[in-house]
């Protein structure tokens, strides 16, 4: 089990959002969750995002995997790196690497992308718009962090695959060794090679764009078939000027556009089903044998466990703590089973529950729909 050596809840108070820092030794004795071998088995995977970047001589070059064994046998002994993300959705012991900061919302939780590094290796200066804690692993890896300034750096076109930025002056230019954590916010550059063979296990957070919550707004009102209706307006009158949209009919249209967003009930189930389904591909595989209510009952009557998907974001609102939001689907559960959302959204596992008449068909839902299983 990792933890960390620090507060996280000073931590966030005095740097979230404000300014990158080093942790020294951010988790003591800190182990690998995974080894390189395992991290190439990932990347043959096809349903894994994962891209391998190289710089020999400054000639970068960035591919997106599936990779083949052959291409792990031709790689040179420098300049490159191996990047899968969403680790945590495929490797149990990477996924512990995420439960340190379960004090942070899930919602905010983008993914776990794990890097390994060759001597030489990185993928050049650039910016993160999403904060992000770079845990070190294995061997030593050089890390430069500049300031926050909107508009001065320029972006420069090493490779159409990589948006890089031209140089900074640094802030922090330090080397990280194993178990230390360097924190970034949002729009400071950065820049991290390898000295050694390294691996680095970056846990990022990241909230929607104003676009993309307009824009998913939008399919989710369509979806649904919303406002399905056009400008009433009996009162129209003449007008002198053809082209001329009036101040009334300006307004009227506007409240139209508006009417939406001030519905309480639409935008908190949109929030709810936007935010609980995640960027990255999930390991969710329906049982080809669905389970019975009856035997999921016994299952948890013989105290057996039900685990969630890693990854899978379960979420629910403060205000209203029996309605359930699951991979983008919603879930309404009784008033007397509060404590059982809670489960559902705050644990990874379930276990040492009574299998009553409530509990066991949502589980069993659940379960056929490869959401929880049972292991």
């Amino acid at each position: 089990m990792y933890k960390l050596t620090v507060n996280l809840a000073d931590f966030l108070a005095q740097y979230w959002q404000k300014q990158p820092t080093i942790i020294k030794g951010g988790f003591a004795s800190f182990t690998d969750p995974i080894s390189p071998e395992e991290l190439a088995g990932l990347s043959m995977e096809e349903e894994i995002d994962s891209r391998f970047v190289s710089n020999l001589d400054q000639n970068w070059h960035a591919e997106h995997g599936p990779f083949t064994e052959q291409k792990f046998a031709e790689l040179a002994d420098s300049h490159w790196s191996l990047i899968v993300q969403a680790t945590n959705h495929w490797h149990a012991g990477a996924a512990e690497l995420v439960e340190p900061f379960k004090a942070l919302p899930q919602w905010l939780l983008d993914d776990l992308m794990v890097s390994y590094s060759v001597q030489g290796g990185g993928v050049g200066p650039h910016i993160d718009q999403y904060d992000v804690f770079i845990v070190q692993g294995m061997g030593k890896r050089h890390w430069r962090v500049g300031a926050k300034d909107i508009g001065q750096y320029k972006e420069t076109k090493r490779h159409e695959a990589l948006r890089q930025i031209e140089s900074f002056d640094a802030i922090i230019d330090d080397v990280l060794e194993p178990g230390d954590v360097l924190y970034i916010p949002p729009g400071f550059p950065h820049d991290g090679y390898a000295l050694e063979p390294s691996l680095s296990y970056s846990v990022g957070f990241r909230s929607p764009k104003e676009q993309e919550l307009i824009s998913n707004f939008a399919d989710y009102v369509l979806a649904h078939d919303y406002g399905d209706k056009h400008m009433d307006k009996p009162t129209l009158s003449a007008t002198e000027h053809f082209g001329q949209i009036s101040a009334d009919d300006k307004q009227t249209l506007t409240n139209m556009l508006m009417s939406a967003l001030q519905d309480e009930s639409t935008i908190k189930d949109f929030l709810g089903c936007m935010l609980s389904q995640s960027r990255h591909q999930l390991n969710i595989i329906e049982p080809e044998d669905k389970w019975s209510a009856e035997n999921v009952a016994q299952h948890l009557a013989n105290g057996g466990a039900i685990y969630k998907v890693a990854g899978l974001r379960a979420l629910l609102h403060e205000e209203e703590p029996t309605m359930v939001y699951i991979n983008g689907e919603v879930f309404k559960l009784p008033e007397a089973q509060t404590w059982l959302a809670r489960a559902l959204t705050d644990s990874e596992v379930i276990v040492d529950i009574e299998p009553n008449s409530h509990v066991v068909p949502l589980l069993t839902e659940l379960i056929n729909k490869g959401y929880w299983f049972i292991d």
